[in-house]
């Protein structure tokens, strides 16, 4: 069966291995909210990869929302998940089926194979856009009511910038992009800092600015470092939502957050997200392409409210985080060197003759730069260890399981990079079969 993409078919995407009760109400009357203000057919996809006893909580929960016109709810364990891919792959007749699932339903936590599941699933249901949510948020509220982003997503995504320009309250792009459909809409997140590393500011600032420099191209200037440690992890800040504000422009990727984005079909279906395990920042690449590509986007003020869930403060959250934390700086090594060249490209050398994004040119640079020297990599390392160390207590004893697996860490940012390279390769394939054989058994 030929699951063509529709016009007027979205899917609201909630990844989550957590409870999220309160995140599954509230994205529910989102999708309700974009069903009855715009007239679309929302799928809305709750992947769950949580344990057994939550998630048959969750399954409560979605039974018990209320029907609602024009919204579909599939909520799909990991063995629904798996089922379906282990069905798309089979079917691609792609070599290295299992290793391609692996990438695909990892055993360990990846924000960007979660996002990709998102994608594929998407096709499948033949949606033209995803629209991701994350169960760490929630909505902010102004006058009793829930302030839902996917009001400026369908007001602008897809059109052309020349025909969005007109619901959006300022705009800030050249003329030559006028033509360009609108590729991205995303805003940021208000509330506590993304990253788990506020505690370090609070006991030393010093440390804290070497920590987070270190995920800036190590040329850059102090000024640029300065820059950049002042702005990351921070969102929009903390002063709640009054009233509405868009700007049609090319997004700077610092000004969105994945919890409050969404992505036409034309980008996500051609490049994927690189599918590193417990990475922290693995899922923003397509934030950076869509910049770079020149492809028109609009940032708004509705941002999502962020916390912090119970886990991320135990001990053992805290380890786990770290690390992430840490395979992200690693991974700058060979991620700023892909940024780099896609910004110094023309816009013209990351699009086809369609205007959509290559994606052999995006593996291409990929895997060249998985073969830069880990020098840098190395540094990297050093730097953290003697930071950690000089915070002592849990930084310390942090930094003894990361010393122990220095070699492993170093192995796995490069062979992250391979592997993102290689999904982008087959990606066209998985889509286009994900997209004629549709959902199946999957749903429920």
């Amino acid at each position: 069966m030929n699951h063509r993409t529709s016009t007027d078919r979205i899917c609201l995407a909630l990844p989550t291995n957590r409870a999220c009760a309160e995140a599954i109400t509230g994205i529910a009357e989102e999708a309700a909210y974009a069903a009855r203000t715009f007239g679309t057919e929302v799928h809305l996809v709750i992947l769950d990869s949580c344990d057994q006893a939550t998630r048959t909580e969750h399954t409560r929960v979605v039974a018990d929302l209320p029907a609602t016109p024009g919204v579909t709810v599939h909520h799909l364990d990991e063995a629904r998940q798996r089922q379906f891919l282990r069905r798309t792959i089979r079917r691609s007749r792609l070599a290295a089926p299992d290793r391609l699932l692996d990438l695909m339903l990892p055993a360990d936590l990846s924000y960007g194979a979660c996002t990709n599941r998102a994608f594929l699933i998407a096709g499948a249901l033949g949606c033209r856009s995803v629209h991701r949510r994350d169960s760490d948020c929630s909505y902010q509220v102004l006058d009793g009511e829930k302030v839902f982003p996917i009001h400026h997503e369908l007001a602008s995504l897809g059109k052309t910038a020349s025909k969005a320009s007109a619901a959006v309250s300022e705009t800030h792009l050249a003329a030559r992009h006028g033509h360009r459909r609108v590729s991205m809409v995303g805003a940021s997140f208000i509330g506590e800092p993304s990253v788990d590393i506020a505690e370090i500011e609070q006991r030393d600032a010093s440390v804290y600015h070497d920590i987070v420099s270190l995920w800036a191209p190590t040329h850059w200037s102090d000024e640029q470092k300065e820059q950049l440690v002042e702005e990351s992890f921070k969102g929009a800040g903390t002063t709640p939502f009054t009233a509405d504000h868009s700007t049609l422009t090319l997004v700077d990727p610092m000004r969105v957050d994945m919890s409050n984005i969404a992505f036409d079909h034309e980008v996500y279906e051609r490049v994927p997200l690189p599918p590193a395990t417990d990475t922290i920042g693995s899922d923003y690449f397509l934030i950076h392409l869509v910049h770079d590509a020149g492809l028109p986007g609009v940032l708004h003020n509705r941002h999502i409210q962020n916390y912090y869930t119970p886990f991320r403060r135990t001990d053992a959250g805290f380890r786990a985080y770290q690390m992430r934390f840490v395979k992200f700086l690693l991974s700058m090594l060979y991620l700023n060197d892909v940024y780099g060249r896609m910004g110094a490209a023309a816009d013209t050398a990351l699009l086809d003759e369609r205007e959509q994004v290559r994606g052999d040119v995006v593996s291409g640079l990929l895997r060249e730069s998985a073969a830069l020297d880990r020098t840098e990599n190395v540094w990297r390392l050093d730097r953290v260890s003697t930071a950690y160390r000089k915070l002592g207590g849990r930084y310390a004893e942090f930094t003894d399981l990361m010393d122990a697996r220095r070699e492993e860490l170093l192995d796995a940012a490069q062979r992250d990079t391979e592997d993102f390279a290689l999904l982008i390769d087959v990606w066209p394939v998985l889509v286009a079969t994900a997209r004629e054989s549709g959902l199946g058994s999957a749903d429920t």
